[in-house]
């Protein structure tokens, strides 16, 4: 079985084992004590603490250790929010931000705070402009990923920061998914991540305040981790987590190569393999391991089972897998397509060959779900200059199937009016009009549902 999803979870590093199991030995006494193995303990926390400094590029008394990268987050986000509350109740982030940021916004605007929420591209990059268009004389923080984690795609953190430094606007940046790789560049205030996004044990975040940004802890303070993190410090993982981000670090380098031929081996050769996809995220400022793209007329939970029957892991940001049947968000602002989405996602040291084989099995596994699904085959009789199709209670990519196998049917400047109530629906039709050079007109209401109008071009 081939691991292709270390972006959600990369794979326990050799380094963190032998850390973990090391460190259960030294450090299970509480830190907060002056008897041996307690300082045993506290020597053990303030060696991780020093050395998660020096990876980040920070001082030491500016780390904390939380139980999650989420945790590290809402803290984070919470905290400085608070401590500007003088200053505005406004907040910036991007639209493509992790879940975790998304969900302490959405929580801020309950509490009566307001949101901007700025655009991308459509390679899924900011424009530092528009978080400078963003900023207001009230605005409290501003909050921006190093690297995106469903495409890849690196932000342009130093810009934004520079921008919200001179307007003396904190930014905080998730790095959950640089870090490993390397420290964040640019003049942050907060950052965020997670170990097991690096090869460290699950349970352990790391949180970054500077000093000099107004930050005030919420809920009950601890005497632990600065006030910011309450509970017991679970120093053999914290250990392990720091072990890894360094042993990763020293071999980041030369891994990024080799990760970044395999994964621009896989953007170019997919579309050459499969027909009716679109590779997405930006080609050049991108994370080494990840890759991701989108296949027309297929089903995205089915289209990962074929592929984890042929023995290859791999997730996907579709509509088709969120408990919620609605279009990723990250997809969605960006504009591109979802239905039959892929995100492959290097492991350290995954074998070429492995890369090679995932490439020989895909066309055939998205060939079977088009298949089943009944993808469109070449049309050829015209019948009207408008046709309806009735999609309502279908759930994409069946609306965007119905579509094409129609669009033939009318006359060139005729139209299709696709009938349908799947959220995705909104998405994924403007994106088939892109991808296949006709005119997405737009939408319109219906009795029910969403009437989606598209005019064959050619």
């Amino acid at each position: 079985m081939s691991y292709f999803d270390s972006a959600c979870a990369a794979p326990l590093h050799p380094v963190a084992r032998q850390a973990l199991l090391a460190s259960l030995d030294e450090g299970w006494a509480d830190p907060a004590r002056l008897y041996r193995e307690g300082r045993r303990a506290r020597m053990l926390l303030d060696a991780a603490r020093e050395a998660a400094a020096e990876a980040v590029g920070c001082r030491a008394d500016e780390v904390v250790f939380t139980p999650s990268g989420t945790r590290a987050v809402h803290t984070g986000v919470a905290g400085a929010l608070a401590g500007r509350r003088r200053v505005g109740r406004h907040l910036i982030v991007s639209a493509v931000e992790h879940s975790s940021v998304l969900h302490s916004a959405e929580a801020f605007e309950a509490d009566g705070g307001e949101v901007t929420r700025v655009a991308v591209n459509r390679a899924g990059a900011v424009d530092p402009r528009a978080y400078a268009a963003a900023l207001r004389a009230d605005t409290a923080l501003a909050c921006l990923q190093s690297a995106n984690h469903e495409v890849g795609t690196v932000q342009p953190v130093a810009e934004v920061a520079e921008v919200c430094r001179a307007a003396g606007v904190p930014l905080l940046v998730d790095a959950a998914q640089s870090l490993g790789w390397g420290p964040v560049e640019g003049d942050w205030s907060l950052l965020a991540a997670s170990a097991h996004k690096w090869g460290g044990p699950s349970g352990v975040g790391l949180l970054v305040v500077r000093k000099g940004v107004r930050f005030a802890a919420q809920g009950p303070l601890d005497e632990r981790e600065s006030g910011r993190a309450p509970g017991f410090e679970n120093i053999p993982a914290i250990v392990a987590a720091v072990a890894s981000l360094r042993a990763v670090r020293a071999e980041a380098a030369q891994e990024a190569v080799r990760l970044r031929a395999l994964t621009e081996r896989i953007r170019t050769r997919v579309p050459q393999l499969v027909p009716d996809v679109e590779v997405v995220g930006d080609a050049e400022r991108r994370l080494p391991g990840i890759v991701t793209f989108s296949c027309l007329y297929v089903d995205g939970e089915a289209l990962l089972h074929e592929l984890d029957r042929a023995g290859f892991s791999v997730s996907s940001g579709s509509s088709c897998t969120s408990s919620t049947l609605t279009p990723s968000h990250v997809l969605k602002a960006m504009g591109v397509l979802s239905e039959g989405n892929v995100r492959v996602s290097l492991p350290a040291g995954v074998a070429e060959a492995d890369v090679e084989r995932f490439l020989e099995v895909l066309p055939d596994s998205v060939a079977g779900v088009r298949e089943k699904l009944g993808a469109p085959a070449p049309a050829t009789a015209v019948r009207a200059r408008e046709l309806v199709v009735d999609s309502l209670g279908k759930r994409c990519p069946i609306p965007v199937i119905e579509l094409a196998k129609v669009i033939g049917d009318v006359p060139v400047g005729g139209t299709v009016r696709v009938l349908s109530d799947d959220e995705a629906a909104r998405l994924d039709i403007p994106a088939w009009c892109e991808m296949r050079g006709q005119d997405y007109v737009g939408e319109e209401p219906a009795d029910r549902g969403t009437a989606y109008v598209v005019r064959r071009v050619s």
